[in-house]
C-alpha cells in the first residue's frame, strides 16, 4: 500500500508539472500579452517599468523557470489583471463560492438521480421508468444558460419567490443549486439505472435471493453496492466540474466564484491568474482521482492492488 501511494504521489507531480508547462507555453502563444492594451496609453518608461515587474521583458526561457521556481515554493505569482492580488489568496477567496454553489447542487442531484436511477431499474419499461429516463433526457439536452433564463423567468420575474441574481444570503442559493443539479440528477439517474440492470443478472444476485433474503437486502447490500462504482468514477471529475464548469451559471446569477474569475483572466490573458487556476483544477482532479481508487476498494473487496511484476 505505501509503495503504491508513494508512486501515484509521484505520478501527481509529474502530471501537475507536464499540465503547467504545456499551459505556460500556449498562454505565451496566444499573441498580445496582458498589459498591451494598457500599456498603449502609458509613457514608455512607464511601459517598461510593467514589463519588468512581472517579468515579461526576460526571454521566454528565463519566464518559465522563474514559474517553476515559485510553483516549487508554492508561489503562484500576483495577478496582472488584478493588480497586488497574489493568485493563491483570488483563488482562495473565490473557490470556496463555487464549492458551496456547486458542492450543494452535486450532493442533492447525485442522491436524487441515484433513488431516480434504481426506480427506472426496477420498474423498466414501466412508466416510472418512462419519466425517469424522459427527465434525463431533458437535464442532457438542455443547455444550462436556457434552463437558468427559464428559471429566472418563472420563480423571479412571474412569481417573485426567488432573486434573480446576486450573492451574500441563502435564498440566492435556490435557482443556482437547481440549475447545476438538473444535469447531475440526469447523468446519475442514466448510469445507476444502465449499471443495476447489469448487476440484477449477475450469478451472485440470483444466488442471493435463492438463499432467501429479502429483496430490500439484495437490493441494498449487493445490487446497490455494485452498481455505484460507475457512478464513482464519474463523481470525481463532477466534483471539478463544481469549480471548472459552472462559470455560465456564475455569470448569469452574478456570483462570485472562480469559474467567473478564470474566464474573465482567460479573455485578459492575466498569464499568472490562469496558470494558477491550471494548476489548482489540476490538481483537484488528480487527488479525486486517487481518493475514487481507494473508494473502489471499499465499494468492492475483489478489487486489489497489485504489486508490479
Amino acid at each position: 500500500m505505501a509503495k503504491y501511494v508513494v508512486k501515484r504521489i509521484c505520478y501527481m507531480l509529474l502530471t501537475l508539472f507536464t499540465v503547467a508547462s504545456i499551459t505556460f507555453f500556449l498562454m505565451r502563444s496566444i499573441p498580445g500579452d496582458p498589459l498591451a492594451s494598457m500599456a498603449k496609453t502609458l509613457p514608455e518608461q512607464t511601459k517598461e517599468n510593467f514589463y519588468a515587474k512581472y517579468g515579461l521583458d526576460q526571454p521566454l526561457y528565463k519566464q518559465y523557470f522563474k514559474y517553476m521556481e515559485g510553483l516549487v515554493h508554492l508561489d503562484l505569482g500576483e495577478s496582472i489583471l488584478y493588480a497586488g492580488r497574489s493568485v493563491t489568496s483570488e483563488i482562495a477567496r473565490t473557490s470556496p463560492v463555487s464549492g458551496m454553489v456547486g458542492g450543494t447542487a452535486l450532493i442533492i442531484g447525485t442522491f436524487i438521480g441515484v433513488c431516480l436511477g434504481m426506480v427506472a431499474a426496477l420498474k423498466k419499461n414501466r412508466w416510472p421508468d418512462y419519466v425517469v429516463m424522459f427527465i434525463a433526457i431533458l437535464g442532457a439536452t438542455i443547455p444550462v444558460f436556457v434552463l437558468a433564463s427559464l428559471m429566472q423567468y418563472v420563480f423571479a420575474v412571474q412569481l417573485g419567490w426567488l432573486p434573480a441574481s446576486g450573492w451574500g444570503k441563502p435564498v440566492h442559493m435556490v435557482l443556482p443549486v437547481i440549475v447545476l443539479g438538473f444535469g447531475s440528477v440526469a447523468t446519475y439517474a442514466r448510469y445507476i439505472k444502465s449499471s443495476m440492470l447489469d448487476t440484477l443478472g449477475q450469478d451472485y444476485v440470483l444466488t442471493a435471493r435463492a438463499k432467501g433474503l429479502s429483496e430490500r437486502a439484495v437490493i441494498l447490500k449487493h445490487v446497490l453496492r455494485n452498481s455505484l462504482l460507475p457512478a464513482v468514477t464519474i463523481f470525481s471529475s463532477s466534483i471539478v466540474g463544481v469549480f471548472t464548469g459552472a462559470f455560465v451559471t456564475e455569470k448569469m446569477f452574478s456570483i462570485p466564484g472562480i469559474g467567473l474569475y478564470y474566464v474573465s483572466s482567460i479573455n485578459n490573458n492575466d498569464y499568472t491568474m490562469v496558470m494558477g487556476t491550471t494548476v489548482f483544477y489540476a490538481a483537484l482532479f488528480i487527488i479525486m482521482q486517487l481518493v475514487v481508487d481507494f473508494v473502489y476498494m471499499i465499494l468492492d473487496p475483489r478489487i486489489r492492488i497489485a504489486s508490479d511484476r
